[in-house]
């Protein structure tokens, strides 16, 4: 029976957090990119000057931090302005009138009608040709406004934004939520002056970003975008129409006196709209008038005045602004108006509110002065989250400066969900995102959990699965710049690549030194962190698309319990330079030499994650550790290959990654169970693997990366209280599986409470990430898990995921069909086999003597083979390998323990049951990704099956060309024909004559 969450698809729940990033590149969407600039050679020479004035334009741009500057067109004529307008994109126009009026409105009204939407803005030459452009003039309708050239290039700016912030306003609010500063005033001339000076301060005020404390330069610069709206109007109902949409995204009102409201000039218009604005909202409001008897009339309506006379009218609006609007500093005063302390960033203001006194707090949270300067720094979530509070809310003015730290820490911790942070020693231990330490690549493994962390924020797994939380271990990543830093500051270049003595080579990489700040950063982990750890390495080919580099490398666990900080950080340093030395160990040279990739090419970042799982006794490990995987190569019963598998053992992952004998089921189908309490007996778990937390004369050096590994009975998980929801117990009376582990009997592991009688929803949500993590990544995929069954976030266990790796077969997608095989002249037939076409050039064969095999002397079988296959090697020839139980298996008596670089020739491998040593149901994962990777065929014959089989007796006659005590490499005499058909899971192996 499918479960229910087959109907969910990715696409519409995976709803990406709309953090500020995102929300900044979603404004202002209407950009002038392309402005038509129409003048006369007269009147173009008068404002460029004699070339320079584009340069002022784009100098503009650049002082103020803005990304690209409009191309601006200039033409001379209505006949070339139309032939533009036809046959070009504009998002607007600007006329310049000289000495000729008429013809700019003339041409005005043409493009209207071309282009009914066009913005169109007039530029005049000096105030007194104002007049002609009044009211009473018809022709002025095609215009959207007027201003004047006054010498000053900031003028194009400010038409340019004005039209982008008209345009942008509605979208820009409902989006981001960004503020608006409202000017009210119908004079050319002054809001010509009014909106240059307003714009470079709200321009240079988006430049203080640049001195905060963040890295991410290119969220710096989106930051400009959530820059206040500079809104000019008129018209009192136009000011009315603004406030009433608008009002809780008001800034601040700049307002004349006198302008027209219902059609006619009113003295008391100004005045009237601050009324208004003041019964709506308190917010500052400014009034300006050439009039200075009306400094009396703003302060009836609480309202600042400025003289339009002024001589330091730039000097005033500027001061207005940053003092009201939380523009520049931010200055903490006491109720009499005294400074305290200054802010120049968000870090400092964070510490002035921890600092500052209580009547300061209150004065500057009672007229919204927090929210306002944080909206003015482009802190929009923050700005918003702490805009529904009121004064009234709080019984003290300790509880509010408390709820203001919290709700800071909250969005701070909100908005690196998922995300990559720089270094920061106090949240190491935070799972919700990943750490970087140093600079460079994360490797495969390291942008699979990168991958994994961004992905599973972006989802609401408590909805979906709330019985379960789902995350990732703490982790924290050195780049692998590191690693080259490390090679060349030690001059270890030349002795890497050529000395072949892997000891000797171990020992120059741990006397080397790892970079100063990457050692400070490593030290202060250390001063924190105390859980033990897993540290993993993280090529660049490991885990990627096309590169099937998986378990070449070393990786350590560490107790890093010793209470002494030197020790701890001694042993994670030691751990980063073994997995550097890793690199140029002999089996991972014969594994670069088999892929023919070049070990110069490779580099290494590290991945240090806590390690899953709890303290029992002297050992910690976690209940349960797995891999499942998007796609399985051996269904049987309904199952289809697309539903996947996985794989479950108690203990640490390194018992199931290589292969020993775990618990493997299909997440969509966890109760469908073929197997015989016999065999379940036969198969099931009976060691696992912990960490052995007694870390007294650690040695990873000499041991290598088991010397912290103890493999221990299961029955001593049993002690530790972990088996009660993994294991049931052979009841020989009744001859069944029973939850009693209070009878004797053999414990059978095999997840039952969890996977048949739903204590956790562990299989649902495996079959859900399967299918998820398959879309996104666009191939098969493997994930390796653990799980924590004791109650963590939300009171709940967890489902911790570690790594992620594509699971790619580049197969040739023949359509194989087996009608004209002659069987009488087959060497092999298989059932269960992987790998999909026709391979017609392989002539030898590497076969196990079955009448020699010995299933206690599989590592030297494994031996023996290397040798076999460095022959190989040497004469560069493919060859089929057939042998006895699990190739790759870390479990020496259920196969043969070999590394992928053992056996890297053969091209097709070939599992063979034998009378007293049966196929067992695991496979190494990391020898399975490699072998699925390359695209090696892998076939299993079971033994006495009716319809599979190896012809072992058409092998011992053909020509031995070598022979060791346990193999016989034969060869025949013409190319073997082998065919695979993948998709019915058939393969043949022929011979000719």
């Amino acid at each position: 029976m499918e479960n229910n969450f087959d109907q969910i698809e990715l696409s519409k729940i995976y709803n990406r957090r709309r953090n500020d990033r995102d929300i900044f590149q979603d404004l202002m969407p209407f950009k002038v990119k392309e402005l038509l600039l129409v003048a006369t050679y007269y009147d173009s020479y008068s404002i460029v000057r004699e070339g320079r004035f584009f340069d002022k334009i784009f100098g503009e741009y650049l002082q103020l931090n803005l990304i690209t500057a409009p191309r601006i067109t200039s033409v001379p004529n209505t006949d070339e302005a139309l032939l533009a307008i036809s046959n070009n994109e504009y998002e607007m126009v600007i006329l310049m009138a000289g000495v000729d009026m008429d013809t700019p409105l003339e041409l005005g009204n043409k493009i209207k009608k071309i282009k009914p939407s066009m913005p169109i803005l007039l530029l005049v030459n000096n105030n007194s040709d104002l007049r002609y452009f009044g009211e009473s003039n018809p022709m002025v309708s095609c215009v959207d406004k007027v201003f004047v050239w006054n010498g000053d290039s900031r003028v194009f700016l400010a038409m340019i934004k004005y039209v982008e912030d008209k345009m942008n306003l509605a979208s820009d609010i409902e989006v981001g939520d960004v503020r608006i500063i409202l000017l009210v005033e119908d004079s050319e001339k002054y809001y010509t002056r009014y909106l240059p000076l307003l714009y470079s301060i709200v321009m240079t005020q988006t430049q203080n970003v640049m001195e905060d404390n963040t890295p991410d330069q290119t969220h710096k610069i989106l930051k400009i975008r959530v820059r206040p709206k500079i809104r000019l109007v008129s018209t009192f109902e136009e000011a009315v129409e603004i406030v009433d949409n608008y009002i809780d995204n008001l800034l601040c009102v700049i307002s004349d006196v006198k302008y027209k409201r219902n059609g006619i000039h009113d003295e008391d218009a100004g005045v009237e709209l601050i009324r208004y604005v003041n019964s709506r909202s308190s917010i500052p409001c400014l009034l300006q008038s050439s009039d200075i008897a009306n400094k009396q009339r703003a302060i009836e309506v609480n309202a600042d005045f400025i003289n339009k006379n002024s001589e330091t009218l730039s000097h005033e609006i500027t001061l207005f602004i940053h003092q009201k609007l939380g523009f520049g500093k931010f200055v903490f005063t006491n109720t009499r108006g005294m400074k305290i302390a200054t802010a120049s960033n968000l870090q400092e203001f964070i510490k002035c509110i921890e600092e500052v006194p209580a009547e300061s707090l209150l004065f500057h949270a009672k007229r919204n002065g927090i929210s306002s300067w944080l909206m003015a720094r482009g802190e929009i979530n923050l700005a918003k989250r702490l805009r529904p509070y009121r004064i009234e809310d709080f019984d003290s003015s300790n509880k509010l400066r408390h709820t203001i730290l919290n709700i800071f820490e909250e969005m701070r911790l909100e908005r690196l969900r998922g995300s990559v942070i720089t270094f920061d020693k106090e949240l190491v231990s935070n799972n919700r995102f990943i750490s970087r330490i140093g600079e460079g690549s994360f490797g495969g493994k390291g942008r699979g959990v990168a991958f994994l962390s961004n992905f599973i924020e972006n989802i609401d797994f408590e909805t979906i699965i709330p019985q379960l939380n789902i995350g990732i271990p703490a982790t924290t990543i050195v780049g692998a710049g590191e690693f080259s830093e490390f090679i060349e500051s030690n001059n270890l270049a030349t002795k890497a690549y050529d000395e072949r003595h892997f000891q000797t080579l171990k020992t120059l990489f741990l006397d080397a030194s790892l970079s100063p700040e990457v050692s400070e950063q490593l030290w202060q982990y250390t001063e924190v962190m105390t859980q033990p750890l897993a540290i993993r390495s993280s090529g660049l080919f490991e885990d990627s698309l096309l590169q099937p580099f998986a378990g070449v490398y070393d990786t350590f666990i560490l107790p890093n319990n010793h209470p002494d900080q030197q020790i701890r950080y001694n042993q994670l340093t030691t751990a980063i330079k073994l997995i550097y030395a890793s690199l140029f160990s002999t089996s991972a040279r014969a594994y670069f030499e088999a892929v023919n990739y070049k070990i110069e090419e490779e580099r290494m970042a590290i991945i240090i994650q806590q390690l899953v799982g709890h303290r029992s006794g002297e050992h910690f490990y976690p209940h349960i550790s797995g891999v499942a995987q998007s796609y399985n190569y051996y269904p049987f019963s309904y199952m289809k290959p697309e539903d996947g598998f996985a794989v479950l053992g108690v203990g640490l992952g390194k018992y199931v990654v290589g292969g020993e004998k775990a618990f493997r089921f299909c997440p969509k189908y966890p109760k469908l169970e073929l197997n015989s309490i016999a065999d379940q007996i036969k198969d099931s778990q009976t060691h696992f693997y912990a960490l052995n937390l007694n870390d007294s004369g650690l040695e990873l050096g000499q041991v290598g990366e088991d010397a912290t590994i103890e493999k221990l009975s299961i029955r001593e998980a049993e002690e530790d209280g972990n088996l009660k929801h993994c294991a049931m117990v052979f009841d020989y009376q009744n001859d069944r599986l029973v939850n009693d582990f209070s009878k004797r009997g053999p414990r059978v592991v095999n997840f039952a409470n969890i996977l048949k009688y739903d204590y956790l929803p562990l299989a649902p949500a495996l079959h859900l990430l399967l299918r998820f993590f398959r879309e996104a990544m666009g191939s098969p995929v493997e994930i390796e898990f653990a799980v924590d069954l004791e109650n963590g976030r939300r009171n709940l266990p967890t489902l911790y995921l570690l790594q992620i790796k594509p699971l790619i077969r580049i197969e040739n997608h023949v359509d194989v069909k087996f009608d004209h095989v002659d069987m009488n002249k087959t060497l092999l037939k298989s059932t269960k086999g992987m790998g999909n076409g026709i391979i017609d050039r392989i002539t030898d064969v590497i076969f196990m003597d079955v009448n020699k095999f010995d299933k206690t002397q599989t590592e030297v079988m494994a031996a023996e083979i290397e040798k076999l296959n460095i022959l190989m090697e040497e004469q560069k020839r493919d060859y089929v390998l057939i042998g006895p139980g699990r190739w790759g298996t870390r479990d020496k008596y259920t196969g043969i323990p070999v590394l992928w670089s053992q056996i890297s020739r053969a091209k097709i491998i070939v599992e063979m049951g034998l009378a007293d040593f049966p196929l067992d149901a695991s496979l190494g994962s990391h020898f399975f990704h490699n072998v699925t990777s390359m695209n090696v065929g892998y076939f299993s014959v079971h033994h006495n099956a009716t319809n599979e089989w190896v012809n072992l007796e058409q092998l011992y006659h053909q020509p031995i060309i070598h022979e060791t005590n346990f193999f016989k490499h034969v060869r025949f005499e013409k190319p073997l024909s082998i065919l695979m058909n993948g998709k019915e899971q058939q393969a043949i192996i022929s011979w000719s004559e």
